[in-house]
């Protein structure tokens, strides 16, 4: 870190704090050469995810409009939020896990299904309509004997 003031390129660490947020590290140095103190901030890169829509457009991840999305699905349901919040974790995961920063919303929705199917038949049900477009009663009603061949 380059001192300001004499522009000699060591420093010493004094002491270092957490924000309140801990998003950020406030890091008061000491320049080796002129012996004046300054304050640093470091925070995290983030890079952004991006969100392949099916018409081909970008947009980034946000998690709090999945989370959005699955408790309208969920609404009047007996799903406790925690385990919304679980399912929208794990896709931020497989997303930090990815080499490409880019996902397509077929995988997500997929996976959101897949969850849903386990967690609740009825806010699975919802949210495929939307997800998969359903146009009329005979592609909800598909979807609901495909449910009930599984049980």
């Amino acid at each position: 870190m380059r001192c300001p003031f004499c522009d000699h390129s060591e420093s010493k660490v004094i002491d270092s704090r957490e924000s309140k947020n801990g998003l950020r590290v406030r890091r008061r140095r000491e320049c080796l050469s002129c012996s004046r103190r300054f304050t640093t901030y470091e925070k995290i890169e983030e890079i952004p995810y991006m969100v392949v829509k099916k018409d081909g457009t970008r947009q980034r991840f946000d998690s709090q409009k999945l989370l959005q999305g699955l408790l309208k699905a969920c609404e009047k349901r007996p799903v406790p939020v925690a385990k919304l919040e679980e399912i929208v974790e794990e896709i931020e995961t497989k997303l930090q896990e990815r080499p490409e920063k880019e996902i397509n919303t077929s995988e997500i929705g997929q996976f959101v299904m897949d969850k849903l199917k386990k967690l609740d038949k009825v806010a699975y049900v919802r949210f495929a309509s939307v997800y998969r477009e359903f146009r009329d009663v005979l592609e909800f009603k598909k979807e609901l004997e495909v449910l009930l061949k599984e049980k």
